[in-house]
């Protein structure tokens, strides 16, 4: 099996930071209704959607929140890191057509637990829909033999 972590505890520094983005299509939020079950008509019905006061169908926070995922397990600290606490605040919904942005950066590393602070953030039209920060834990560099 072939090592494929991208970044070792060791190589981080507080204030890295890493982005990646996708664009909110509707099939995508039929789709993670699919998947997830949550058929509120506020995602999936664009008549609910408007009358709930919305200019059409909402993404699920949830969708847009996945793109913190993507960018800690691809990008920063990327493979081999774990995932493991999520706290975020929703601000505003992302809606079809919308280029959602997820920004993740280092905030705090602990080196003893290897356990790593990230803040994070996604935006659209450089405006927040969601904040907080997320743990990860972070392998040490193997010593040489």
């Amino acid at each position: 099996m072939t090592d494929t972590t991208k970044y070792y505890l060791e190589d981080l520094e507080v204030g890295m930071s890493a982005t990646t983005s996708m664009v909110i299509t509707g099939e995508q939020i039929d789709t993670f209704a699919k998947i997830t079950g949550d058929f509120n008509p506020i995602h999936v019905d664009e008549d609910a959607a408007k009358a709930a006061g919305f200019e059409g169908r909402i993404a699920h926070g949830a969708l847009s929140a996945s793109l913190i995922s993507a960018v800690l397990g691809n990008d920063l600290p990327g493979p081999g890191a774990v995932f493991v606490e999520l706290n975020l605040r929703f601000r505003r919904p992302a809606m079809i057509g919308d280029k959602v942005t997820a920004v993740a950066t280092v905030n705090e590393i602990n080196e003893r637990t290897g356990r790593v602070r990230m803040k994070c953030h996604c935006e659209v039209n450089g405006k927040q829909i969601c904040r907080g920060d997320a743990g990860v834990i972070l392998k040490k560099r193997p010593k040489d033999d």
